[in-house]
């Protein structure tokens, strides 16, 4: 699989949450279809299927994330 560059995946993370941030999802039709375009790419580029896991995956690929990290793990 290609990896996006670091560079590329924090700048979808950012626009991402910035339009969450804003509920852009309850917004125009244009602030819907950019989260909905932000969401795809972001599966895309990490290779995961919904946002959550790219949102993820995009921030354990990102410079200073832990390589330990189990905020990924089930806990229980």
């Amino acid at each position: 699989m290609l990896l996006a560059h670091p560079a590329v995946l924090t700048d979808l993370v950012h626009q991402y949450e910035a339009l969450e941030a804003l509920h852009a999802e309850d917004g125009g039709p244009e602030a819907r279809q950019r989260l909905d375009d932000l969401a795809y790419t972001l599966c895309i580029t990490t290779g995961t299927r919904d946002v959550d896991a790219a949102l993820l995956a995009a921030r354990h690929r990102l410079p200073g994330a832990r390589t330990d990290d189990d905020s990924v793990l089930p806990h229980g």
